[in-house]
C-alpha cells in the first residue's frame, strides 16, 4: 500500500513504502512533447516531487537548455557548476553532475544554456545519439534511484533523441486544447522512429491531460477525444488549470511544497500513485 507524504514547515516528510525497500531495476521515464506550453517541465518537477513523497528515490535530469526544471527546484544558475552539458560532452560522469535538492528523495542533474550547443559540438561524433544512455549506465549500476525523469526541450533535436534513446518509456503531458491531438500524433511518430532505429524497447508509459478547466467545454471535448483514441494509455488523473501551480516556479518550489492543499498538488500526488501502480502491474506481468 502506498502512503503519501505530510508537509511540515514547507519540507516533505517521507512516509516509507513497503515496496521501496525491495531492490528493483531503475526505471527511466522521459517527459516529452514536441509542442511547447503543455506543462511538460511543470509535470517533470511535480511528478518527481510526488514520487519522492510516496517513497521513491528520484533523479530529475534537466535536458532543456532553458534550465527551467533546475530553476523550479530552487537551484540558481550560479550554483550549477557541473551540468548535463559536461556529461554529454564526456567531461564528467553523470553522478558527479548530480546535486541534492531541498526535497528528500529528489536529486537533480541541472542544465544551463551551454546545452544548446551540444548538437553542433558533437557534430558527427560516434554514438552521439547514445551519450545519455551511456552516462546513465553508472546510475543504473549504483542502485541509488528507483526513477529517473528526463525533462526534454519542446523540439525534436539531439537532446530529445538522446533522452528517448536512453529511456525505458515516454510520459506525455498533453494540454486540453484544440491542437492537442495533432501534437500527440507527431510525438507518436517520433517515438516510432526512435523505436525503429535507436531504442526498440521504448514504450509509452502514459498520457497525462494537463491544464484541464472543467468550466470549459473544449477541455471536456479534448479529454474525451484523447481517451477515445488512446484508451487506457491515458491516465485517469487529470491535472487542473490552477493558479498555485503557475505561481510555484517563481519561488523556486514545486507546487507540493508551495501549497500542498491546492488542487494541483493533490492531482500530482494522485498521478504519482497511478504511475507507481502502472509500473508495479508491468513488473508483475513481465
Amino acid at each position: 500500500m502506498i502512503e503519501v507524504v505530510s508537509f511540515v514547515s514547507g519540507a516533505p516528510v517521507v512516509v516509507p513504502v513497503a515496496e521501496a525497500s525491495r531492490p528493483r531495476p531503475l526505471r527511466v521515464l522521459v517527459v516529452a512533447n514536441q509542442k511547447g506550453g503543455v506543462g511538460k517541465t511543470t509535470t517533470a518537477i511535480n511528478l518527481g516531487t510526488a514520487l519522492a513523497a510516496v517513497g521513491e528515490r528520484v533523479l530529475l535530469i534537466d535536458s532543456d537548455p532553458q534550465g527551467n526544471a533546475s530553476t523550479g527546484l530552487g537551484v540558481p544558475r550560479a550554483e550549477r557548476r557541473v551540468t548535463l552539458y559536461d556529461v554529454l560532452m564526456g567531461a564528467t560522469p553523470l553522478l558527479d553532475a548530480v546535486t541534492a535538492t531541498r526535497l528528500p528523495g529528489l536529486d537533480l542533474a541541472p542544465a544551463d544554456p551551454d546545452l544548446s550547443g551540444v548538437e553542433i559540438e558533437l557534430g558527427q561524433e560516434a554514438r552521439r545519439s547514445f551519450r545519455l544512455r551511456d552516462a546513465l549506465q553508472a546510475v543504473r549500476d549504483s542502485g541509488r534511484y528507483t526513477y529517473v525523469l528526463i525533462d526534454c526541450p519542446p523540439s525534436l533535436n539531439l537532446l530529445t533523441v538522446n533522452a528517448m534513446a536512453a529511456a525505458d518509456a515516454v510520459l506525455v503531458p498533453l494540454q486540453c486544447e484544440f491542437f492537442a491531438l495533432e501534437g500527440l500524433s507527431q510525438l507518436m511518430r517520433t517515438v516510432d522512429l526512435v523505436r525503429g532505429s535507436l531504442n526498440p524497447r521504448l514504450e509509452i508509459q502514459g498520457v497525462v491531460l494537463t491544464m484541464f478547466d472543467s468550466r470549459n467545454r473544449l477541455s471536456e471535448q479534448v479529454a474525451g477525444d484523447v481517451r477515445s483514441h488512446f484508451g487506457d494509455t491515458v491516465y485517469r488523473t487529470v491535472i487542473p488549470r490552477n493558479v498555485r501551480v503557475s505561481e510555484a516556479p517563481s519561488f523556486g518550489k514545486p507546487v507540493l511544497v508551495y501549497d500542498i492543499h491546492c488542487a494541483g498538488s493533490q492531482a500530482y500526488l494522485k498521478l504519482a500513485r497511478e504511475v507507481v501502480q502502472r509500473e508495479r502491474a508491468r513488473r508483475e506481468a513481465a
